[in-house]
């Protein structure tokens, strides 16, 4: 595992959706503190291969180093990319990118950040989701799913990302979460962990959601007890556009995400900032929490 000196900053932000111009202008801008610091980009860059390279690229020609966990739109086979790879194939050819960049991915070796506040390990996770986060009243994912219909509440997942060769997503996850936790349990017993995945480990974020039936598609009770089991100073997670930091535990949940210009203008806070993982940031209240936005069939998260 590599390690870095005792300065800089571990620094985290997410959903870019550099599809937008206007976010796209936010990368391009996007600077570290000191030569010393790290990123964490945890999901949602963009949908296109081409985008998703030139902003880790960009990102990893700036920072001493770049870890990268996917979203579920970098998972999409999106009818704009030149890429048509679906499913595994798709989320390997990523792992590729990031490797020829200099990128850390959810397949490497973990590195250990050894600047202020730590050492810690540093994990980026693909986990994905199983639509264990179930509406109220719902026992299963077939409720679910016709109730979020009936609400007119569909992500996109179910029209653009593709499980192959799994049957289904729901398969791909568990496969995702054996394997991790596998790998995470292997880590030193001395060494607290920094988790950083697109979807928070723990279902109470998406309390805040306008639209609770999107939960559905934010993660999976199968890591409801990671951030006590692995060690968990921070998790760190994107994927609502609700930006802020919780507790859970004792366990600092932080939520890093830019998200679309439409929501990151009534924040009062600018665009684009980077969230401070360590040192830990001190903050007042939740960190500028907008309130949750729902995500309908025909918008694009």
């Amino acid at each position: 595992m590599e390690s870095t000196a005792g300065t800089g900053q571990l620094l985290a932000i997410s959903d870019l959706h550099i599809g937008y111009p206007e976010n796209r202008a936010l990368v391009e801008d996007m600077r570290p503190h000191s030569d010393e610091d790290w990123l964490i980009v945890a999901g949602d860059v963009a949908e296109t291969v081409a985008d998703i390279r030139w902003a880790l690229g960009t990102l990893a020609s700036r920072f001493r180093k770049v870890l990268w966990a996917p979203g579920n739109h970098e998972l999409w086979t999106h009818p704009r990319d030149e890429v048509t790879l679906r499913g595994v194939a798709r989320y390997e050819h990523l792992v590729e990118v990031c490797r020829e960049l200099g990128v850390v991915t959810p397949e490497d070796d973990y590195p250990v950040w050894r600047g202020p506040g730590g050492p810690v390990v540093v994990a980026p996770l693909f986990l994905l989701y199983d639509y264990s986060f179930l509406p109220a009243g719902c026992a299963t994912k077939a409720e679910g799913l016709a109730y979020a219909q009936s609400t007119g509440i569909v992500c996109n997942d179910e029209f653009l990302l593709h499980p192959d060769p799994y049957p289904t997503r729901e398969a791909w996850c568990r496969a995702r979460v054996a394997e991790t936790a596998r790998r995470l349990a292997e880590l030193p017993g001395d060494l607290p962990t920094v988790l950083a995945g697109h979807y928070p480990l723990d279902r109470h974020p998406t309390e805040i959601l306008w639209h609770p039936e999107f939960a559905m598609w934010c993660g999976t009770e199968l890591t409801a007890d990671w951030h006590r089991r692995f060690r968990v100073a921070t998790m760190v997670y994107g994927h609502l556009h609700v930006p802020r930091t919780t507790w859970h535990d004792g366990v600092r949940f932080m939520e890093v995400s830019v998200g679309y210009p439409r929501e990151w203008r009534k924040r009062p806070h600018p665009p684009g900032r980077l969230r401070r993982i360590l040192p830990m940031e001190v903050e007042a209240g939740d960190g500028g929490a907008a309130p949750g936005v729902g995500r309908g069939r025909g918008g694009t998260r």
